[in-house]
C-alpha cells in the first residue's frame, strides 16, 4: 500500500518508552500458511510495536498472502503469553469506566439501531440468538427485547466472571471458544453476531465454519471487523494504523477476503455495511504523534480514544467524517458483513 510513512525494519529498536517501562520480550509462534486460503507464499505488509499498551518490546510483522491478499500477524504471540498482551488494565475489561457517560449513551443508541437492522435483514423476529464475544451482554438484552427467550439467548465470552453474571441473569452464558463449543445444536440459531472478535482468533476459518453449522435455514451471521482496504489503513498501514491493534489482532480482512471466508463456509453474503472507524483514526494519529520522530506524549493525548474531554473534538470530527463517507458509499475502516445460510 502506498503511504508516506515508511515500514519499520524487521530489527527496529523499540521506542525508548518500551525500554524505560521494562517491557519484556515474549515468546512467539510462526504462522507459515494463510489462514484463509492456506497458501504458504507471502510478503511483508507492515511492522510495528504494541503502541497502545507497551505490553512487550517485540517487533511485530504483518504479512500479505500472495494468492488471496489476506493479511495476518506472523509470527504471533504464543498462547502462553495472552496474559501479557491482554493485561488487567486492557481497555475492554473496563470499557464503561473509561468512556464518558455521553459516549456510552450514544453507543447504546447506535448499537440498538444496528441490531434492529440485523433483524430486518433476517426478515423475521429471531427465536434464537448467539453473540460471540458478548461482553456484558448488551446484545443479549437487545435480543430479549425482540422476543428471544433467555434459554435460547446465548453469549460466548472467555472471562469466567462475566459468564457467571450472565447466567445469574438467566441468559445462557458459555465460557468457551467457538471451535470448542458443543452446547449449541446445529441448525438451531436464527441470528449470530461477532463484533470485532474474528480478528483476534487464531483460526478464523474454523470459527466461521462452526457458526455456519449453527445457523438455522435462512439464519443470518453478522461479522464486524477492521477493513484493511480503508483510507486510514492506506495512510498509516506500514506501521501506525490503529486497526492493527498490535499484537492483539492476528487477522486483518478486506471486504474481498472476508467474503471469501464466509462463502467457503457455505454462506451467501447478502450485504456489507460500513460503520464509523473513529477509534482507528484516533489511534493512528495517537501513534504517529507519540512515536514518529520522537515522543510527544502531550500532543498524543488529544487522539487517545479513552482520553476523556481533551480527545472529544477529534473523536467527534472523525466520527462525522466516517459517517459522511459511509453515507455516500465510502469504505470506512470498520465493516459489518452479513451472510445467510441459504438452505
Amino acid at each position: 500500500m502506498n503511504t508516506p510513512i515508511a515500514v519499520q525494519p524487521w530489527d527496529a529498536t523499540p521506542p525508548k518508552e518500551f525500554v524505560t517501562d521494562g517491557a519484556p520480550t515474549i515468546s512467539t509462534e510462526e504462522v507459515s500458511a494463510c489462514p484463509v486460503c492456506q497458501c504458504e507464499r507471502f510478503v511483508a505488509q507492515a511492522t510495528g510495536f504494541d503502541y497502545e499498551l507497551r505490553s512487550c518490546r517485540n517487533t511485530w510483522r504483518f504479512v500479505r498472502c500472495e494468492a488471496c491478499s489476506h493479511v495476518w500477524l506472523n509470527p504471533r504471540p504464543s498462547i502462553s503469553t495472552l496474559g501479557t498482551i491482554y493485561p488487567p488494565h486492557y481497555y475492554a475489561y473496563h470499557y464503561t469506566e473509561k468512556v464518558s457517560p455521553l459516549a456510552l449513551k450514544a453507543k447504546n443508541w447506535l448499537d440498538s439501531r444496528k441490531f434492529a437492522g440485523l433483524v430486518k435483514t433476517l426478515g423475521r423476529k429471531p427465536s434464537s440468538f448467539v453473540d460471540i464475544g458478548c461482553g456484558d451482554g448488551r446484545y443479549l438484552r437487545f435480543a430479549e427485547h425482540v422476543g428471544v427467550s433467555k434459554h435460547r439467548d446465548y453469549g460466548l465470552e472467555l472471562d469466567e466472571s462475566v459468564v457467571r453474571k450472565l447466567c445469574e441473569q438467566g441468559y445462557v452464558g458459555l465460557c468457551e471458544r467457538v471451535e470448542d463449543c458443543t452446547a449449541i445444536a446445529e441448525r438451531s440459531i436464527d441470528l449470530a453476531t461477532m463484533f470485532h472478535v474474528i480478528e483476534h482468533v487464531d483460526d478464523p476459518k474454523a470459527v466461521v465454519q462452526r457458526v455456519a453449522r449453527w445457523l438455522s435455514p435462512g439464519g443470518v451471521f453478522a461479522v464486524e471487523t477492521p477493513n484493511i482496504a480503508s483510507m486510514d489503513a492506506r495512510m498509516f498501514g506500514k506501521t501506525y494504523w490503529g486497526g492493527y491493534h498490535i499484537p492483539r489482532h492476528w487477522n486483518m480482512f478486506s471486504p474481498e477476503t472476508l467474503k471469501r471466508l464466509l462463502e467457503d463456509a457455505g454462506l451467501e453474503v447478502v450485504g456489507t455495511r460500513y460503520q464509523t472507524g473513529h477509534s482507528f483514526w484516533m489511534y493512528s494519529m495517537h501513534h504517529l504523534t507519540r512515536y514518529h520522530g520522537g515522543s510527544r506524549a502531550g500532543l498524543s493525548r488529544m487522539f487517545d480514544p479513552f482520553g476523556g474531554w481533551p480527545s472529544l473534538p477529534a473523536l467527534l470530527a472523525f466520527t462525522a467524517f466516517d459517517k459522511a463517507r459511509a453515507a455516500i458509499g465510502g469504505r470506512t475502516s470498520s465493516m459489518l458483513m452479513l451472510a445467510r445460510r441459504a438452505d
